[in-house]
């Protein structure tokens, strides 16, 4: 193991360009002292090793554990899978009114928005029911009623990157922060008044505290926003400029399938649809009707939000999703073990690897460089492998859906619509990984992972410039044997 303080990389590395090279860019930068590095570059087309340096150190991958997930998301879901969300109806039906129940089943769906609420509400009122005299009641048991993953922090749970994961749930808008509500702040008609504040969706589920104030169009913008712990109450503070641009913040609700629920009901209104009973959960009788079902998109497409916005949520639900087509039980331990051993089937070798999440928003999850890379190597060989590489981030390019997190790096360079990796980022860790092509034309896989820095200024830098480095190259490969 080489710690980054000046001493010169193995000697063995020393007489090779692209251990030279790899070693300036890493040297160059202070940010790395005392730090740890994990970088394995591999022929994309033998899988053959052509540079390691503490590849074999297990570190913090960050969000490059989502790498893991889809492949085995897609390995054991299939790309045809689709999530349900089903609605049902127990009782008498007299004329306009349901002598009984409306439920709302779950089944894991993290892309449901209030347009999907909206068509499942238009379906019961198809039915010709206008009044239900009985309860609404959200089923959420497709899952277990573990609504965090294990490492996860307080203090992460009212953000949108820790928000807690349910069968039943619903998401503000199409980037899909599922178990989420979006809060756009915007400057108030002039200084001193309140800032103006909008929510998606508009929903009385979450209570929002406004104590943003407008200040002149050269002051500064401040803006702030909490949750209390367990309850759906957001407050907002701080001050926004007049005619400065509209802030953006998703913020996690409490109980996911109560928000749900609450939209749900929202669309009903809409329909002309009213509850006399209570809003609750429960589980759906064997004997209800099932009156409609909605799907979601195909896994490849989710594929593209979960990976290319880098979506903790997408992860999770995969993770439990996976345990519960194969084992019947919705849980983390069942759908981490399920993973893991189809990823070592697929080659991989699990028994050094550390997974403790789907998302790798956890600190506690371990993988090597070189795991990684073989990961990459063996995607290649597999029947989904276009859909996997479509979800990857592609450096420079500005189209969220398209660049997602790699949107802005490397631009005007060798590696602007070349790299395709996948970035991560958690306290004191960055990683990339991913594929990338040389002036020549040769497929490189790459993983960078950078564990244990005080500051991260130019962390990313570093990556960058090695991922530039390799799409410069011609007949690297050759030149490496």
């Amino acid at each position: 193991m080489c710690f980054f303080n000046g001493e010169a990389m193995q000697a063995a590395y020393e007489e090779k360009s692209m251990a030279r090279e790899i070693h300036r860019i890493v040297h160059e930068s202070p940010a790395l002292t005392g730090a740890l590095a994990g970088i394995s570059i591999r022929s994309a087309r033998t899988g053959e090793l052509v540079y390691e340096h503490d590849a074999e150190i297990r570190m913090r991958p960050a969000s490059n554990m989502k790498l893991l997930t889809a492949a085995a998301a897609l390995e054991i879901l299939g790309e045809d899978h689709v999530f349900q969300t089903e609605l049902y109806i127990k009782g008498v039906q007299v004329a306009n009114v349901l002598q009984g129940n409306v439920y709302l089943k779950g089944k894991g769906d993290p892309t449901l928005l209030e347009k999907d609420f909206d068509g499942l509400a238009k379906e019961l009122k198809q039915q010709h029911i206008t009044y239900v005299h009985g309860d609404l009641i959200g089923d959420d048991t497709w899952y277990d009623d573990e609504h965090y993953s294990p490492d996860i922090v307080r203090s992460d749970e009212q953000e949108y990157y820790g928000a807690a994961i349910s069968a039943l749930n619903a998401a503000p808008d199409e980037e899909y922060d599922t178990g989420t509500v979006l809060l756009e702040i915007s400057p108030g008609k002039r200084t001193g008044k309140k800032a103006i504040v909008a929510m998606q969706p508009q929903t009385d589920y979450v209570k929002v505290i406004n104590k943003a104030k407008t200040v002149p169009a050269d002051g500064k913008k401040k803006i702030k926003v909490e949750r209390d712990h367990d309850r759906n109450v957001m407050t907002i503070t701080g001050t926004i400029p007049e005619h400065s641009v509209t802030t953006r913040e998703y913020m996690a609700v409490v109980d996911p399938t109560g928000y749900a629920l609450r939209v749900f009901e929202q669309s009903m209104k809409k329909q002309g649809i009213k509850v006399s009973g209570e809003r609750k959960q429960g589980k759906t009788p064997a004997q209800a009707k099932r009156i409609a079902t909605h799907e979601s998109m195909t896994l490849p497409q989710l594929l593209v939000p979960f990976m290319k916005l880098s979506n903790n949520s997408h992860a999770e639900v995969l993770v439990k999703e996976m345990g519960k087509v194969l084992n019947g039980k919705g849980s983390w331990e069942d759908g981490l073990e399920i993973a893991e051993s189809k990823l070592n089937l697929m080659g991989m070798d699990m028994e050094s690897v550390m997974m403790r999440d789907g998302s790798g928003i956890s600190q506690v999850n371990l993988i090597s460089a070189n795991e990684l890379t073989n990961l990459l190597y063996v995607a290649q060989d597999k029947t989904w492998f276009p859909s996997y590489l479509n979800a990857l981030p592609v450096a420079a390019v500005k189209d969220k859906m398209i660049g997602g997190t790699l949107g802005n790096r490397m631009e005007q360079t060798a590696a602007a619509g070349n790299v395709r990796a996948k970035t991560g980022t958690i306290s004191a860790t960055s990683t990339l990984s991913g594929y990338v092509t040389t002036k020549s034309g040769e497929g490189i896989i790459f993983s960078i992972l950078l564990n244990n820095f005080v500051e991260d200024k130019g962390i990313r830098d570093i990556q960058d410039k090695i991922a530039v480095w390799l799409a410069e190259q011609e007949n690297l490969l050759k030149s490496e044997r």
